[in-house]
């Protein structure tokens, strides 16, 4: 990785070059990292497991100080890959309130604002076909068929050998 940025990147073991990596990512990347797991429900509904969080989503804390609290975005800062929360403060020592900041990673998104038709293009974008019911059962059963063929000749063998 002689370069700032290099596009044929894949990975790394070596942390200095993850890091760099994160570093010097370009925005449309940085978007991707910004990525935040969804609820059991949104998965099933949007067939995906994890979405790139916007100002406006209803999200919960998974880890840390604030764990299990629920509250919705404030803001996305994309230049330090961290998300700040409405409604989560620490207090200073002179009694002033200060904003708490996030680690996409240890959040998990409860409602998408979905205001933007963008992102509800984006959400169906990727949701696979479903497949009817018929077809799998008949795939299963002509498994099933040929491995029982091959028990009952394994069980005659053992018969004769006795």
């Amino acid at each position: 990785m002689k370069t700032k940025f290099s596009t044929s990147w894949t990975a790394s073991k070596q942390p200095r070059k993850q890091r760099k990596y994160r570093a010097n990512a370009p925005l449309h990347i940085r978007r991707k990292m910004i990525s935040v797991r969804l609820s059991k429900e949104l998965t099933k509904k949007h067939e995906k497991r994890n979405f790139p969080v916007r100002k406006g989503d209803s999200v919960l804390i998974m880890r840390g100080e604030f764990k299990g609290k629920t509250a919705k975005i404030d803001s996305v800062d994309l230049k330090k890959l961290r998300v700040e929360i409405d409604g989560i403060y620490r207090t200073k020592k002179d009694g002033s309130k200060t904003n708490v900041y996030f680690d996409p990673s240890n959040l998990m998104i409860k409602e998408i604002d979905l205001t933007d038709n963008k992102r509800k293009v984006s959400l169906e974008r990727k949701k696979t076909p479903k497949i009817s019911g018929k077809k799998k059962n008949t795939d299963i059963s002509k498994s099933d068929t040929v491995s029982g063929s091959k028990v009952e000749g394994k069980s005659k063998n053992k018969e004769a050998k006795k």
